[in-house]
């Protein structure tokens, strides 16, 4: 899973360096793909339950599983959250980040910067003979300390041979309470986070989660391993 997540890290990697103003988010698919491929894994997006592309650009109130388009091109000031799984000799690997497209809005940069904090605080909240419960506690405190709000209905979840396992990692929670964090467990922990209320809906495209009141949504993912020493990032890179 290691290496998987590795692999993932630089598909993330590059398309940091392809974010920008024109570009559409059927370019940003095909470079995912073939930098997944290039190293000998296979995007584990593309036709999972008939899903077309190998990442989730997501822009603006779409808080999650926007399919690529031709038609999408970036423009000045979007929030863009790409999303991407990678299959590496069976062993699944899912991570996001959330780009700022050229200059955005103070309260945009804000989103951002305190959902990919919150991750690093679920993360940080990681650690065997713990629980579920805290990681969620750990997100939530923080954003709702930021005056952002946690979309509960979506969450995060093991990950393995399979892209979503047990146990469901959710954005909220209460300490101590929940699935136990076992050694050797792996787990995707995925902060999906609003400016304004936490309520989402559905695309009529049968895939894409927007805000329900139009507002700015922001999306961090990391695949974490618990281990007897703490918590290990698998899908770390340069800007994750």
């Amino acid at each position: 899973m290691a290496a998987s997540g590795a692999l993932l890290a630089r598909v993330h990697d590059v398309l940091a360096g392809e974010v920008r103003v024109g570009v559409s988010t059927r370019h940003l698919d095909e470079i995912a793909e073939q930098v997944i491929r290039d190293g000998g894994g296979v995007p584990a997006f593309k036709g999972y339950r008939g899903f077309p592309g190998s990442i989730c650009p997501s822009l603006n109130d779409e808080v999650v599983h926007a399919i690529p388009s031709d038609e999408v091109v970036l423009a000045e000031g979007d929030v863009l959250s790409l999303d991407c799984g990678v299959v590496l000799d069976g062993w699944v690997s899912d991570a996001a980040r959330t780009h700022a497209v050229g200059e955005v809005a103070p309260e945009a940069r804000h989103l951002i910067e305190a959902t990919r904090e919150a991750l690093a605080r679920g993360i940080a909240a990681v650690r065997a003979g713990g629980h579920v419960g805290d990681v969620g506690h750990a997100v939530q405190s923080h954003v709702e300390g930021q005056g952002l709000t946690v979309v509960e209905s979506l969450v995060g979840h093991g990950v393995g041979r399979s892209m979503h396992e047990e146990p469901q990692v959710p954005n909220h929670g209460t300490p101590g309470t929940g699935p136990e964090l076992v050694e050797g467990l792996v787990i995707a922990i995925e902060p999906m986070v609003n400016i304004g209320g936490p309520d989402v809906q559905l695309a009529p495209d049968g895939w894409t989660v927007t805000t329900r009141d139009g507002s700015l949504s922001a999306h961090w993912e990391h695949t974490v391993a618990v281990t007897a020493s703490g918590p290990r990032v698998l899908t770390g890179g340069r800007g994750a």
